[in-house]
């Protein structure tokens, strides 16, 4: 039944709404497409955007799991405190394995 339900639909005359819908949409396809093809990130803003993400989430990340070991353990402050540096060395730390990469890059490049 489904069958020859399609195969009438395909004897029908197309509709001239279809035909404008298709139109448009190959029409948007391809300013979306021109839109990405032209837009390629920038390296330097991704590793600026990286750098920014581990300075403040290593020690963000430390304190929030300091706070919650504080609360069940009974510590308070003293573990938030000891992780949030724990969490701005790592960030440092990543900083520095991020730059040496970047500086590795740049030298293979020349």
């Amino acid at each position: 039944m489904a069958e020859d339900e399609i195969e009438e639909a395909s004897k029908l005359p197309p509709d001239g709404r279809l035909e404008s819908l298709n139109e448009r949409l190959d029409h948007a396809r391809r300013r979306r497409a021109e839109k990405a093809s032209g837009v390629r990130g920038d390296p330097n803003y991704r590793a600026g955007q990286l750098v920014l993400s581990q300075l403040v989430g290593g020690p963000l990340g430390g304190a929030v799991i300091g706070w919650v070991l504080d609360q069940w353990l009974g510590t308070k402050p003293w573990l938030m405190l000891i992780l949030l540096f724990i969490g701005f060395a790592g960030g440092v730390i990543n900083i520095f394995r991020i730059s040496s990469k970047r500086a590795g890059s740049d030298r293979h490049a020349e």
